[in-house]
């Protein structure tokens, strides 16, 4: 994405069936060049994970599994969730101990996400600048940064528009 694009989750508008059929297709297309299997679970898990913009946590998703009359065991979806991750489908937001979908599956990237306190939206940002600024901070200290995870706590458009009409 463009660093001066607004990520998808910001967007007032868009298709979010087209959103989540997109994140599947590139899920799908990046476990074939990696030669890795696309379980009809690891499929499912990731549906959910992009069924909104809202960080969920493991338990959120057996939750949606066993209200679908599944009932895998917890270490089942997490080691669906490692798979996501490890491929670069999903992100983990340590301070949220949950995940959010990659919207740039397959390429190399450190996290940077903007955090909604009022709604819970993360929307995934890429700014190159500010990873070769921190880097350019880091080294000047003599620190080898090896990934960078990067989060804003604030409010999204919605939410900031909701407040100010309010006042």
């Amino acid at each position: 994405m463009p660093r001066d694009a607004t990520p998808t989750a910001l967007k007032v508008h868009h298709d979010h069936d087209r959103c989540i059929a997109d994140a599947l297709a590139a899920a799908a297309e990046v476990c074939r060049e990696l030669g890795a299997r696309f379980t009809p679970l690891r499929r499912r898990v990731l549906e959910i994970v992009w069924q909104s913009h809202k960080p969920l946590g493991a338990y959120g998703i057996l939750d949606v599994l066993a209200a679908e009359g599944r009932r895998p065991m917890p270490p089942t979806v997490y080691r669906a969730l490692d798979f996501l991750v490890a491929k670069g489908l999903v992100h983990r937001i340590p301070s949220l101990n949950a995940f959010i979908g990659c919207t740039r599956p397959g390429r190399r990237h450190d996290g940077q996400y903007l955090i909604c306190h009022n709604c819970g939206t993360v929307a995934e940002l890429t700014d190159e600048g500010l990873n070769t600024a921190l880097g350019k901070a880091a080294r000047g200290h003599g620190f080898a940064v090896e990934s960078v995870l990067t989060e804003a706590v604030g409010l999204c458009p919605a939410c900031a528009e909701r407040r100010k009409t309010a006042s």
